[in-house]
This record gives structure tokens, sequence and C-alpha cells, in this order.
């Protein structure tokens, strides 16, 4: 399984609307993820090796943002019939096991992953408070184990950024993580 790497952020990139099924029974959309200062809208899954490495941090990084005014939520979007441990079902096992502070949407279509440009998992869209793209990186130094227990935040502190100014920082670090799996057409 070869890594993968996003592009670069394309800033000002206006995010693309949704609407998708949460573990949590309820319809999520653009609207009701945004938050006052911005959002990250983060591609994941469950059997990725990349995410099981970032995934406590993640959850303490959104939980950090929240608080700040940045809405958090995570998208679904592989294939589940060749990729079974990605499915709804577990899916909702694990945000619930977790206690994720986010919505977790199922993209069953993989439509929201195309309009996004998702290229594997994690796959990370920081957008400011007028849903224009201000990061496209990584979390931190992590890969397929977790880094250094002081690796800088760098999601976090650029998110940071982008709620108290708008703006994400013009240095970015690309995350890297497995493909997202694409249903055969």
């Amino acid at each position: 399984m070869a890594a993968l790497n996003p592009p670069v952020c394309d800033f000002g990139w206006s995010a693309p609307d949704f609407s998708l099924p949460g573990t949590d029974g309820r319809l999520h959309s653009l609207a009701s993820a945004r938050g006052p200062r911005g959002l990250l809208l983060m591609f994941i899954c469950n059997h990725c090796p990349y995410v099981q490495a970032i995934l406590d941090r993640l959850l303490r990084d959104c939980r950090a943002l929240a608080a700040e005014g940045v809405g958090c939520i995570a998208v679904m979007s592989n294939d589940t019939v060749a990729y079974p441990d990605d499915s709804f079902e577990r899916m909702q096992a694990l945000a619930r096991e977790q206690a994720f502070p986010f919505p977790y949407v199922y993209d069953e279509a993989q439509a929201v992953a195309r309009a996004y440009g998702a290229v594997c998992t994690p796959d990370f869209f920081g957008f400011n408070a007028e849903l224009k793209l201000q990061y496209r990186g990584r979390l931190d130094a992590s890969g397929r184990q977790p880094g250094p227990a002081d690796a800088r935040r760098e999601l976090y502190e650029a998110m940071l950024q982008v709620a108290r100014t708008g703006q994400g920082p013009r240095e970015q670090q690309a995350s890297i993580g497995c493909s997202i799996k694409w249903r055969e057409a």
C-alpha cells in the first residue's frame, strides 16, 4: 500500500456543499458543520494506519478548535464492499467508542470526495469563515506511526491562524496517507 500526498493548498478555493448521513442518525451539510470562524473538513476512515496513528491527536485538536469557533466534520468515502472495516456500522462503533467531538459522515456515492479532490486518508481541508480554503496540510509529523509526543501541532496552529485572521500559513507540509478506495466503475 503506497502512501499518497495531496496537492498543495489552492488558497481561496470555495468549499462545495454536501448533505451526508452521519453516524449520529442526522444529515449533515456544509452549513451545519461550519463554525463561526471556520471549518475543518477531513477525509478519514476506520482502517487506515495513518488515521489510526493520529486519531487521539486529531480528537484533541478538534475539541480545542471547537472552543475557538472552528467547526469540524469527518467524511468517510471509501468503497465499503472492498473495505468492510469502513462500513457505516463500524463507523458508528468507532465514533461512539472514541467519543468523536464532530460528525462522522458517510459519502457512499463518493461524490463529496470527488468534489473536494480528496486523495488520501487523512486529507485535511481548512476553510475560513467565508468557506475559502486556507489549509491543505498535515496534522503533524506523524506517519504510519504517531510522531513524537512533542510534535508541532501544525493543523491546530494553522486553523487557529485561520480562525483569527482568515488566512492560512503560506508554508504547509502535505498530509500523507492511504489512497481513497474508489469503487470500480
